[in-house]
């Protein structure tokens, strides 16, 4: 028997399961039992970072079972082109991964980070843009790893970048794991028997146009190759399609969106 279960974004941000899912599941249930004593958003943090301690996410290495990690819970495979899977090499250290549809993790934090021109040739990385229909997916260690992301430049391990990824789960020595979606956490059940097995696979449904800073990571709006994108001193552009491109670019909108010529946006607060 088969268990299946598919993602397909869209609209969630990202997707993580082991440790940090469990802390999470932790945090979550606890709020659940007792809301009030969650009334602000510094003594949510203290009991995250508490439970997060007893959870042993911080020292993960002498309280968490290595058949716990996500090398021995699944078999982990990704596809880069269409119709091949490929198995993703994951280390036996990583407790944590989280599968990112935008650059954006845990209050605004960025876990693929940059990675240099050096990564860039060897292993075919790129910056994680909003829209280029890849997925980042990251390991981490620990409780300390995940610190990492504090600072200038921080990032956890960059384990691929890929269109699809699918878990593969079968029996072993853990009868459940923990995963997340965008800080909603469950406890999944895993497999009891040889003869079950529980996939879940994770994908993109399709793209939608939304409003954008003039900061977002958006392939569409900064790389010049984009037809939305065009150079300002192109001078054999005309002043129309040059007006309507800067629109673009600096909103990361459908160039539908208009405000009616009779809205006085003077008058709107």
């Amino acid at each position: 028997m088969e268990g299946y279960i598919t993602f397909r974004g869209g609209f969630w941000n990202y997707f993580s399961m082991g440790m940090d899912a469990q802390v999470s599941y932790a945090f979550h249930s606890e709020r659940k039992l007792h809301p009030e004593k969650f009334k602000n958003q510094l003594i949510n943090q203290s009991t995250y970072a508490k439970l997060g301690c007893s959870q042993g996410w911080f020292l993960a290495s002498l309280f968490h079972p290595s058949s716990r990690n996500i090398a021995h819970l699944a078999k982990v495979e990704i596809m880069k082109r269409s119709g091949k899977w490929e198995k993703l090499h994951v280390p036996n250290s990583i407790r944590s991964i989280v599968c990112l549809n935008l650059p954006s993790f845990s209050g605004g934090l960025n876990p693929w980070g940059t990675p240099n021109s050096n990564k860039r040739r060897d292993r075919d990385l790129t910056p994680p843009f909003v829209d280029d229909g890849l997925l980042e997916v990251v390991g981490f260690r620990d409780a300390w790893h995940g610190l990492v992301l504090l600072a200038p430049n921080g990032h956890g391990t960059r384990l691929a970048q890929a269109h699809r990824i699918r878990f593969e789960f079968r029996r072993g020595s853990a009868d459940h794991t923990f995963m997340r979606i965008d800080g909603e956490p469950w406890k999944q059940p895993l497999p009891s028997d040889d003869d079950n097995t529980v996939l879940v696979e994770i994908s993109h449904l399709g793209q939608v146009n939304m409003l954008a800073t003039d900061g977002c990571k958006s392939k569409s709006v900064n790389d010049p190759s984009s037809p939305c994108c065009h150079d300002a001193e192109d001078k054999d552009s005309d002043e129309e399609d040059f007006a309507q491109a800067e629109e673009f670019r600096k909103f990361g909108a459908a160039d539908t969106f208009r405000i009616p010529d009779e809205v006085d946006i003077s008058q709107l607060s």
